[in-house]
């Protein structure tokens, strides 16, 4: 045999490789609305960047006749490439061959990539589309399993992790994407559940459709299991491609800085009239982001869950910011518990990869009722607080209206650490809103007046001057400057540049014990 005979036989094992499950199933992944690994992986990476690796790895089972049974690959393409002109690593599970279902083999070449991401700095990304663990290989798919959860929590903080769920993803093998930094969802394809509905039917005669369990818009706006959703696969890996846009490669690495034509002193009257005197009125704190941030462009992040806090990315002179803010257009604003556990995972990425934080405050409180109380808002609360508390990087607060009771201090109030702390002109900052404090203040006085509501009306506004106004807590120093609305996006600027080169620290310890 010659050297002739040795480069056809690579390009016959490449091509059979490149068929995956063959043509019958690459045409009923078609069919139901899906594209393939390599096609989502052509998709994904830059053009012509992407080196697959061990892509003749087959399974070493001999039980249920698997020996007869033998694909390259394996059910999962892996390697590495570019995005953006940055490197990356990728698995793609890949459904025509056995289901996408999980082998020893399988799981140690998702193994391999994420040893070598960790090792390089890189992002892993996950395409998930699977039937779950190969039930041939019984223990031994487990174990590949549980190999790959550890390193997802070994590699968290360090480089960003990245899921794509195009598929199903369905008992132990939704811990994985769990553990992830973010969880994007394809609409209508794709489901995760630890429990499938038949199992739940079996158990607790509840019925339920596969979407209704564990469909996209179920995990985007119930569970917020998920982050993002997408209308399709191509829809996610452009989705997935513009957050990397925002993220540094690893947690030693500095956001990706982007050149703009928007200028850093750039001033907007909109900003002097968007948020209403009254504090009773709501206004849509995204378009105050918009107004700010660089080309008006807010990248926001689930979108679809908890929606009285808003979380997201955006640049400030072309420097990558994440962005809390509460938003009084939904339920006033105030902090419940999925508002709560929302902010605090983000805050905590924000923190791991060198992102500053930029807050937008306008809380009336906690969301009252038994419903909070008995879910644990105290214990989920707290996590907001502990995150924003923990966090070492530029932090960097506009109070844009109310800042009431424990919700000020938790929003990255100037007592947790927060850099610069402006506020807006008509600022309330106190214990509780005027009126309330009032009712309580003046219980007596109130019972004993002839006209009790003009009495009220009179201590309400002295109560807003004297206890509330920005300029008392600008006394203290936690205010470090009352500004013109119109002026934020300089002032977030400017103070970006100054906080650019802080050096701050948490005591030395193994890790705290966030209330979990």
């Amino acid at each position: 045999m010659d050297i002739k005979d040795k480069l056809e036989e690579l390009e016959r094992r490449n091509a059979e490789a490149m068929l995956g499950g063959g043509r019958e199933r690459i045409e009923k992944q078609h069919a139901a609305g899906k594209l393939t690994a390599r096609e989502r992986i052509a998709q994904l990476m830059d053009e012509g960047s992407f080196e697959e690796l061990d892509r003749f790895v087959m399974h070493r089972c001999v039980d249920f006749a698997m020996e007869e049974k033998k694909i390259p690959g394996d059910g999962v393409v892996t390697g590495f490439g570019k995005i953006h002109g940055r490197l990356v690593y990728v698995f793609a599970q890949d459904f025509t061959v056995f289901g996408g279902s999980l082998s020893e083999a399988y799981a140690s070449k998702v193994c391999k990539v994420m040893d070598l991401a960790m090792k390089m700095g890189a992002p892993i990304i996950g395409l998930n589309d699977s039937g779950g663990a190969r039930i041939q290989e019984g223990v031994l798919s487990l174990g590949g399993y549980a190999d790959i959860f550890l390193r997802n929590t070994l590699a968290s903080g360090v480089v960003p992790q990245i899921s794509a769920i195009l598929g199903p993803c369905a008992g132990g093998a939704v811990y994985s994407p769990a553990i992830t930094d973010f969880i994007v969802m394809v609409k209508d394809t794709s489901y995760m559940f630890v429990t499938g509905p038949d199992v739940i039917r079996t158990v607790t005669h509840e019925k339920v459709s596969m979407e209704e369990l564990g469909g996209a818009m179920t995990h985007n706006a119930i569970s917020g299991v998920a982050h993002f959703a997408a209308a399709d696969d191509r829809e996610c890996m452009a989705l997935v491609r513009e957050l990397l846009s925002f993220l540094p490669s690893n947690n030693l690495e500095d956001p990706p800085l982007r050149s703009t034509d928007d200028p850093p002193d750039r001033t907007d009257e909109r900003l002097n009239a968007l948020v209403p005197i009254n504090p009773n009125l709501p206004y849509d704190i995204k378009e105050l982001i918009q107004l700010v941030a660089d080309d008006g462009y807010f990248f926001e992040v689930q979108a679809h869950f908890a929606k009285n806090l808003v979380v997201g990315f955006a640049r400030l002179a072309g420097r990558p910011v994440g962005v809390v803010a509460n938003q009084p257009a939904h339920l006033a604003g105030t902090l419940d518990i999925n508002a709560s556990l929302k902010g605090a995972r983000f805050v905590r990425f924000c923190d791991a990869f060198n992102l500053p934080l930029i807050t937008f405050e306008d809380v009336p409180g906690f969301l009252p009722g038994t419903t909070q109380e008995y879910g644990g808002i105290i214990k989920h609360g707290a996590k907001l607080l502990f995150a924003f508390a923990e966090a070492t990087v530029p932090k960097i607060t506009v109070i844009t209206r109310k800042a009431y009771g424990g919700a000020y201090c938790v929003m990255a109030s100037k007592h947790i650490r927060t850099d610069m702390n402006f506020a807006y002109p008509a600022a309330e900052i106190a214990v509780m809103g005027p009126e309330g404090a009032v009712n309580i203040l003046y219980r007596r006085e109130l019972q004993q007046a002839k006209d009790a509501e003009k009495f009220r009306v009179r201590k309400v506004e002295e109560f807003r001057e004297r206890f509330a106004s920005p300029y008392i807590a600008a006394e203290r120093g936690y205010i470090d400057e009352v500004i013109e609305p119109r002026q934020t996006r300089p002032k977030l600027i400017r103070a970006l540049e100054m906080a650019s080169t802080k050096r701050d620290k948490n005591p030395a310890k193994k890790h705290g014990n966030i209330p979990l």
